[in-house]
């Protein structure tokens, strides 16, 4: 192994060491959906590697760098994912260890049930952070403080494994930087330390041949891998495309931070109004202005599951044994008195949707929360009590159906009086789990709708109550539970995400006597302008459903509308004006034990909002800031203590001492060797000074000189403390300062050589 010098050179060779690794990290970039997480990663290995640079030139200890780097990056890590969430935080208090690992199981349980490419929110975040930061530190390790930069490309390729292993390629420019950087850590390595004259042709052929062997390898690959023989050989796969399609948890734990979501398509469907047949004069919807134009936005979300059991903490499902079939020219309902009947264009304005399935796995038909047909081929039945369509074997890639969807006209005036009804499934939707926080629960329930009159009222209390900002925050981080009762946990957090406030209100629905229920689904797609409707991933969402009499199962939406818009024009309070769009971010979230099926999180976010990544930004800043002062300060002091022995090898005082005494006029070349450099030495002195140098000056000129031969020459380097080369450049000096001081003071010529006569 060949160690690399102290000094600028391990400096540029712990830069090169972080290049690398930056460059790696667009091998994940076919894996993670580029955003966030790659300049975080970034900044923090950049951070880290100014650290070890910084140590490692004040000392010649080969773990005290790596040490410090880790040190520094456990605290950056503490800090930005151990931090409360809402709260701001410069130093780690007592649980922010705890939090980081909570936050670094989440990662692990979101990638094992997230699809390709998921997004990088930070619970994945904190995995790679800490992935990009070992790297680092191992190679320049290995490279630097061990002196064995070939072995370093085994670091590198850590980063490189997951794309490898999952089969999915990377850019051809990541694999070319990447080896830029490797080949260039290499060829530093291999260049000598001194011959001063040629040093510059050395590192520019070591330059060029390593841009070159690149460059080779990029134009010669393809036109190698189409000779017979390459063409047919391949790498070894482990896995392939998307790891599976989506499917949506249904064991909702309120407990559980927002994790990722795929950003994969999973629905694809048009709308269309059906034509009134001639001769009628059906009243117009309010909800569609106009008959003409519907849109996805008046058929409504997509829902494929009901919740109705909850203990407190967490959802629980347990599947129906009361399925029927129908017929796919009656509407399927929660209302009773229309399920069976034909649609009916009085009641309200009706579309058509045409929908594909694409990358979802699901044994529950998304169907609109409306009145509907369904048209489906299949082993498909229907569950009245729940209003779902369930199927034996689910949906597939390419799978359509059709829906007949009679949006209806309701109103808030319709609602205003409308009495609690009974969904006939035995009081379900009326049990409170009984937890030391139920009455807390069931005593603000109250005093938020205390003023309200009608079932209706305090549903819109409700909703009120948690849809305002001043009282809530969206927010995809959730602080460790410590009662057994999660909604009142959230409850004084007042932070949280779309499983959060429905929960919430429908609990406290409940508590009021009023039935409710949490739906699982998708929000209305986006329009792909080409006149359908595209459903992703990060479309899905939870919303709470409540019983009305003649009216069935209706929608809310508590969450806020910077996820969600506007609620269902029946539950706005400011119908007629207009709402900002937004664009959902939310999932349901992932079940805490995920195989390597294709399950997908469930109410999880690519991103925490905006206003909570400065914050995320903020404290991270602050932090760095104060690691970088004091570590400037501390290495201030130290370099100032040790300035002229710090790293200080043979070399560098011989290079030190010829710059010293070539500002005196001492001078010599290359070509010379140390032994006729002391030769030179005392010859230049005699004819400036009129003698040349004598006692200890002499003497440390010459030891310096042997120092050097030894190193250059000898089989075994010489170990000679940097105080000790220091302080012969310094006793040197002191005599040829010395010397040419008295010359200059008696005004003498060079002597001549006596008459010996």
């Amino acid at each position: 192994m060949q160690r690399i010098p102290r000094g600028p050179r391990s400096a540029l060779g712990s830069a090169l060491c972080a290049a690398a690794t930056c460059a790696s990290l667009f091998a994940l970039t076919g894996l993670i959906v580029r955003g966030s997480w790659l300049v975080m990663t970034w900044l923090i290995v950049v951070v880290v590697a100014a650290v070890v640079i910084g140590v490692r030139a004040v000392t010649r200890s080969w773990w005290a760098p790596t040490l410090a780097g880790t040190i520094v990056a456990v605290g950056i890590v503490l800090v930005r994912y151990g931090a409360p969430p809402g709260r701001l935080q410069v130093l780690p208090d007592g649980d922010s260890l705890d939090r980081t690992l909570a936050t670094a199981r989440e990662g692990v349980a979101v990638i094992n049930a997230s699809l390709v490419p998921m997004v990088g929110v930070r619970p994945t975040e904190l995995l790679v952070v800490v992935g990009a930061v070992a790297v680092f530190l191992l190679a320049d390790l290995v490279a630097i403080g061990l002196g064995a930069p070939a072995l370093s490309g085994l670091a590198f390729a850590g980063l490189w494994a997951p794309a490898i292993i999952l089969g999915f390629p990377a850019s051809g420019w990541s694999i070319a930087w990447t080896s830029l950087f490797y080949l260039l850590l290499l060829a530093l390595s291999a260049a000598p330390p001194s011959a001063h004259s040629d040093r510059g042709r050395r590192a520019g052929v070591a330059v060029l041949s390593a841009l070159a062997l690149i460059v080779a390898t990029l134009i010669a690959g393809p036109a190698v891998a189409a000779f017979p023989g390459w063409a047919t050989m391949s790498m070894p796969t482990f896995g392939t495309g998307p790891v599976g399609p989506m499917s949506l948890s249904d064991d909702l734990d309120l407990r559980e931070s927002l994790g990722t979501r795929s950003g994969q398509v999973v629905l694809r469907y048009s709308v269309t109004p059906v034509e009134p047949d001639p001769g009628t004069d059906p009243q117009p919807s309010p909800s569609a202005s106009d008959s003409s134009t519907v849109s996805a936005g008046d058929v409504g979300p997509l829902r494929a599951f009901t919740l109705t059991t909850f203990d407190g903490v967490q959802w629980d499902r347990s599947d129906s044994l009361d399925l029927t079939t129908w017929d796919p020219a009656t509407l399927l309902s929660s209302d009773p008195e229309i399920r069976g009947s034909a649609p009916d264009a009085e009641r309200g304005t009706l579309a058509n949707v045409q929908v594909e399935v694409a990358n979802m796995r699901e044994r529950r038909l998304p169907v609109t929360t409306f009145p509907r047909t369904v048209d489906v081929s299949g082993a498909w039945e229907y569950d009245p009590v729940r209003d779902e369509v369930v199927g034996r074997r689910g949906t597939f890639d390419g799978m359509t159906y059709a829906m007949q969807v009679e949006i209806p006209s309701l109103t808030k005036e319709d609602l205003a009086d409308a009495e609690v009804g009974d969904p006939d499934d035995g009081g379900a939707t009326l049990e409170v789990p009984q937890t030391s926080r139920t009455q807390d629960v069931t005593d603000l329930a109250r005093e938020v709708t205390a003023d309200a009159t009608t079932p209706y009222e305090q549903a819109m209390a409700l909703q009120t109550f948690f849809r305002a900002t001043t009282n809530f925050t969206y927010d995809t981080r959730v602080a460790p539970s410590r009662s057994d009762d999660a909604v009142w946990a959230f409850l004084q957090s007042t932070r949280g995400y779309c499983v959060q406030f429905s929960t919430s209100m429908a609990m406290m629905a409940r508590t009021l006597d009023i039935p409710a229920r949490v739906a699982v689904g998708f929000l209305p797609g986006e329009s792909d302008r080409n006149g359908s409707f595209v459903v992703s991933g990060q479309r899905t969402h939870a919303w709470p459903e409540l019983y009305f009499e003649d009216y069935g199962w209706v929608r809310f939406e508590p969450t806020p509308a910077v996820q969600t818009s506007a609620p269902p024009r029946w539950a706005d309070p400011f119908t007629g004006v207009s709402a900002p769009d937004s664009q959902p971010d939310e999932v349901v979230p992932a079940p805490a034990s995920s195989a390597s099926s294709s399950t997908a999180p469930g109410g999880q976010s690519s991103s925490t909002g905006t206003q909570d990544e400065d914050q995320a930004w903020l404290p991270v800043a602050i932090t760095v800031a104060i690691v970088l002062a004091v570590a400037s300060l501390g290495l201030a002091l130290v370099r100032r203590r040790s300035l002229l022995r710090a790293d200080l090898t043979p070399e560098r005082a011989w290079l030190r001492a010829r710059r010293r005494l070539g500002a005196r006029g001492v001078t010599w070349t290359d070509a010379d060797s140390p032994r006729t450099v002391v030769a030179s030495v005392h010859e230049q002195l005699r004819q400036a000074a009129g003698a040349p140098l004598t006692g200890t000056s002499a003497e440390a000129l010459e030891s310096l000189a042997r120092t050097v031969e030894r190193e250059r020459y000898a089989p075994v380097q010489p170990e000679v403390d940097p105080a000790v080369l220091a302080g012969w450049v310094d006793e040197m000096m002191s005599g040829v300062e010395t010397l040419l001081s008295d010359r200059s003071r008696r005004g003498a010529v060079p002597s001549a050589p006596r008459d010996e006569t």
